[in-house]
């Protein structure tokens, strides 16, 4: 009885520290995402496509990567590193998605990139502002055809610039354990444009949840697919490869394995 109250005392202290670092790091995120979205107003305009994706969206998220590390103990670890591109092709990265979390380190490791986002971030005060700068593909997730086309033909135009295009095929933050089914939308975007492909599995929401607000110290293991031609490869092969890669790597590295509940909305509620 004893043990199990001192069990218990540890753990409220623990979930009352990381509450704090997790506070800290939002007030400081808060100031620098401000504070830079503000210069990149500024510089960004006179820097060419490319460059602009590195000084605005590559800087911040290595920021706010580290911040996250020294302030709440959230650290990764990655291996496939060998498969980063290193030519000049825009490649479709398929990934998946927990977590905030992701959308800060995937531009840090594969740039340039653009991601695919529902059009209400860019209504967001600097943040949102900001974000239009890189030229990213916003889409009404409300209406599916519109949204597939613009994929496609925005998509496309960012292939040829040599810049990746980021795309969740799960459409939202899905909870550790959980799948949901994949849109072939980045399969489609690969097919057609003949763009080789690479898949990202990872388990940051055991550490960064998406449903709370409080950071846990620990290791998010990522990692990143061989590439894969899709030349001669139909829409429906490159997405059941992608779906079938990523759920099973996600099996393996995470704590939460799949319970076999698969997740139908198409909104993942609260976002931290």
């Amino acid at each position: 009885m004893k043990a199990a109250s001192t069990a218990s005392s540890e753990s409220t202290l623990a979930s009352f520290i990381n509450g704090i670092r997790s506070l800290i790091l939002y007030l400081w995120l808060a100031s620098f995402t401000i504070s830079w979205c503000l210069i990149s107003f500024v510089v960004a305009l006179f820097l060419p496509l490319k460059q602009r994706n590195y000084f605005v969206l590559v800087f911040y998220c290595t920021v706010a990567l580290w911040s996250a590390r020294i302030i709440c103990g959230v650290k990764w670890q990655v291996s496939g590193l060998e498969n980063v591109p290193k030519d000049d092709r825009g490649y479709v990265l398929l990934s998946k998605h927990q977590s905030t979390w992701e959308t800060f380190f995937l531009p840090t490791t594969l740039a340039p990139h653009v991601q695919v986002v529902k059009k209400e971030l860019l209504y967001l005060p600097f943040f949102g502002w900001a974000l239009n700068l890189i030229r990213p593909i916003f889409i009404d997730r409300n209406q599916k055809t519109n949204a597939l086309k613009q994929v496609i033909q925005q998509g496309g135009e960012r292939l040829k610039d040599g810049i990746h295009v980021l795309v969740f095929p799960e459409g939202t933050r899905i909870p550790p354990g959980k799948r949901k089914e994949f849109s072939k939308g980045g399969a489609m975007l690969a097919g057609k444009n003949k763009a080789p492909v690479i898949a990202i599995a990872h388990n940051s929401g055991e550490f960064w949840p998406n449903d709370n607000w409080i950071k846990k110290p620990g290791t998010i293991q990522v990692v990143i697919s061989p590439v894969v031609e899709t030349s001669e490869m139909s829409t429906a092969e490159v997405n059941k490869w992608s779906e079938e890669w990523i759920n099973d790597t996600v099996d393996r590295i995470s704590q939460n394995k799949f319970d076999g509940e698969v997740v139908n909305t198409n909104n993942s509620g609260k976002r931290f």
